[in-house]
């Protein structure tokens, strides 16, 4: 039950906080990263429910109880580990799909650089502490105060870097929970086994 609310918090961190976020404000987002974290917060959700009837088939020694819950997590362990090759295999076109949205706005604010357009791409230079697009002449963009330049002028390379970031924290929030899952499973069948041996020597 901790580890599901743990990663159901987690997972919502990432798509309510951090430079992520503002991605999320747009009315573009980058749709495949943010069904990853969709997909997170529900398996915490769960994790959470399971763990609850793994505590009741435990308090009242219930065998089928108990093997519900083994086949839930098993259930759950297999998702971890299709969440976790999908994420894998999606980074790249997550990762284009983000500096495609960030493209738009830099050329939407360059065809008309006041307004809504203004206020939209300073908060993307804000979050990642970047401004514009690394070799492309900066004048007139709207650039963070005390930001150092041209060493963090490509926001292309820090949406990059962020979704690196991200998803490397995902894995190992995946990895642990899997370890977690696993000894659940081992031991759902132990308790199983022995409740099981017990019924038979009464």
């Amino acid at each position: 039950q901790l580890a599901g609310l743990a990663v159901i918090a987690f997972g919502l961190w990432l798509r309510f906080g951090g430079p992520m976020a503002e991605f999320a404000t747009d009315k573009k987002s980058p749709e495949l990263f943010f069904m990853g974290l969709y997909i997170l917060v529900g398996a915490g959700a769960i994790m959470s429910a399971v763990g609850f009837f793994g505590c009741c088939g435990a308090a009242r020694e219930s065998q089928c109880l108990i093997g519900t819950f083994f086949a839930c997590l098993l259930v759950i362990f297999a998702g971890e580990v299709t969440a976790g090759v999908f994420a894998f295999i999606g980074k790249k076109v997550a990762i284009q799909e983000a500096q495609k949205i960030y493209e738009d706005a830099y050329e939407d604010y360059m065809k008309n650089p006041v307004g809504k357009v203004n206020s939209t791409i300073y908060r993307y230079h804000v979050a990642l502490q970047c401004c514009g697009k690394g070799n492309v002449e900066q004048t007139g963009l709207p650039c963070p105060e005390n930001i150092q330049l041209p060493k963090a002028s490509n926001c292309l390379v820090e949406i990059q870097n962020v979704i690196d970031t991200h998803l490397h924290l995902v894995g190992i929030v995946g990895i642990a929970i899997a370890s977690i899952t696993i000894f659940g499973m081992i031991f759902s069948m132990i308790l199983c086994c022995t409740i099981r041996n017990m019924r038979e020597m009464i």
